[in-house]
């Protein structure tokens, strides 16, 4: 389980409206300066894939996780902030062992070992 602050879910769901999209998609890639990164992405028409996890929102949108990534933000606490150089969503994750100045990038210690069917929105 991981949390999604009431600030991110608003900014999740203005991003929707504005773009007139159904979802936001969360998901953690290979790359970055510390071996992955976090990877937002809008999805006008959200198409459910096999293994996604929705936690449903405000207006009709989505906010979707995959199956694996989740498995990376077990215990996380993903929240969108205004600080003095802007606005934009920061995760607090207890799994990552190394993060990048940018707070896009982070690495892990050895790969996740939960049971995916655990790991509940």
């Amino acid at each position: 389980m991981f949390t999604l602050t009431d600030n991110a879910k608003a900014q999740i769901v203005s991003v929707c409206n504005k773009e007139d999209s159904d979802a936001v998609r969360f998901s953690i890639k290979g790359g970055g300066c510390s071996g992955f990164e976090y990877n937002w992405a809008v999805e006008k028409e959200y198409i459910p894939e096999e293994y996604d996890r929705t936690l449903d929102l405000a207006d009709g949108r989505r906010f979707v996780v995959d199956n694996v990534s989740i498995n990376y933000i077990a215990g996380a606490t993903i929240d969108f902030v205004t600080e003095v150089m802007g606005s934009s969503f920061k995760v607090t994750n207890p799994n990552a062992s190394s993060s990048c100045g940018c707070g896009e990038s982070v690495g892990f210690d050895s790969m996740l070992d939960y049971e995916s069917d655990s790991v509940t929105l």
